[in-house]
């Protein structure tokens, strides 16, 4: 099954509008069995790390403690030398084929529900 994407940054939403879409999207596509999804947020126009990159992954810390998704990796340790990296790997082995595996892109999370 394809890697579905969320994309944060369209619009140029609030970072609180953000957060409210990912929610809605990554429940709606657990309710449609789409179980892997690569959510871009970007890095943040200052370059030291955007509020919506923050609060996005501070949102799937807490759906992750709810047992709502099963991991989340994000991009800069998607790669085979970090445990997060391997263990998304581990859980869809079709990832290693993503255009962004071990790129060490800060502007994406990979999420599995």
């Amino acid at each position: 099954m394809a890697t579905r994407i969320i994309n944060l940054e369209e619009g140029r939403p609030s970072s609180e509008k953000a957060v409210m879409r990912l929610r809605l999207e990554l429940a709606t596509l657990r309710r449609v069995g789409i179980d892997c999804i690569k959510v871009i947020h970007g890095y943040g126009s200052t370059g030291v790390g955007g509020v919506i990159r923050s609060d996005a992954r501070d949102c799937m810390r807490e759906l992750l403690s709810q047992g709502k998704i099963k991991h989340f990796c994000p991009g800069e340790a998607f790669g085979p030398f970090e445990t997060s990296g391997r263990k998304a790997i581990e859980l869809k082995p079709q990832m290693r084929n993503d255009r962004d595996w071990a790129k060490n892109n800060e502007g994406i999370t990979i999420v599995i529900i």
